[in-house]
């Protein structure tokens, strides 16, 4: 029946033709009412076709004497749409310890890299966002990025986790890959990450650096979405490289070699309305609980974690 059927929030942005981005703005909005299953926000089509209603104007159209609809269940009139934008699982975990510390948050979590998180922010479509951007030029990470893209705007950054990032090889390294130099070897065949990913800005950064350039390079085009999309490819001998973080050569079974130390940051922007969720996520970025968290999962160095890089007055 109609009314027992749910829709992903991907499935609604296809259905409308909107980006995604834009369908958990209307949820955030409370324009289009939503629930959570595991990770999956889920829209009801009863509730949907209700919006597309409301959209069109239909409501104002019903004759007065129609039964009403029977309510459809709501978040409490106070709570508040939480979007975390970032792909790694430690954003998972932060998402989880803001609802069980904060009721009026329910958090929401966007799976996009850290430029198009930035942009996402910058246009209102995000609250929190997770960023590791290495810069060539100061060989710094993220704030000449943020200072850049955030322009005119008052946010504060404080770090999450830090991490190496470094090549996935095949097991026992049989190309003898160990810098970045070593990618211009005759034959050599990378699986790339997608532009706007950190991953692919360290690329793009330390082949400037060395200067290679991309179609020096066999698979520079071939481009993968995430880190154990990218480690997979090496561990199905479909590339001889690509670059990631430790923690998916590890599930995926490929050898890691380490070459960078990489922040991990979010940026919250500074208005009073996010007062009470800067304080929430720095209560919970210093909670024990958090920490051995983060540890249980492995391969994060949490030296710096809830420590504040940079802040705007």
């Amino acid at each position: 029946m109609t009314q027992d059927k749910s829709y992903t929030t991907e499935e609604i942005a296809n259905l409308l033709r909107i980006s995604k981005l834009t369908v958990y703005d209307l949820i955030k909005k409370g324009e289009l009412p939503a629930y959570r299953v595991g990770r999956q926000m889920r829209v009801d089509a009863a509730d949907l076709e209700a919006y597309k209603a409301r959209a069109k104007g239909a409501y104002s159209r019903q004759p007065s004497y129609m039964v009403p609809p029977v309510p459809q269940e709501q978040p409490p009139a106070m709570t508040r749409n939480i979007i975390i934008s970032g792909q790694d699982v430690s954003l998972d975990l932060l998402a989880n310890e803001l609802e069980k510390q904060e009721d009026s948050f329910r958090a929401l979590r966007s799976y996009v890299g850290s430029i198009n998180s930035l942009i996402a922010m910058y246009r209102g479509e995000a609250d929190v966002v997770s960023t590791h951007l290495y810069d060539g030029d100061t060989e710094e990470y993220n704030v000449p990025y943020v200072r850049r893209l955030l322009s005119g705007h008052s946010y504060l950054m404080v770090n999450l986790v830090s991490r190496w990032a470094g090549f996935y090889v095949q097991k026992g390294n049989p190309r003898k890959l160990g810098s970045w130099e070593d990618l211009k070897k005759p034959g050599i065949i990378m699986v790339n990450r997608e532009k706007g990913s950190g991953a692919r800005t360290l690329i793009e950064e330390k082949l400037r650096q060395h200067r290679i350039t991309g179609r020096e390079i066999l698979g520079y085009d071939r481009e993968e979405k995430n880190h154990l999309a990218v480690a997979g490819a090496v561990a199905r001998l479909e590339a001889d490289v690509g670059v990631g973080i430790e923690k998916a050569s590890l599930m995926v079974g490929v050898d890691f070699i380490p070459l960078i130390r990489e922040r991990y940051d979010l940026v919250i922007m500074k208005k009073k309305e996010n007062e009470l969720l800067i304080h929430s996520i720095r209560e919970i970025l210093s909670s024990t609980s958090f920490r051995q968290a983060l540890e249980a999962i492995g391969g994060y160095d949490l030296t710096h974690t809830g420590e504040v890089m940079y802040e705007t007055p």
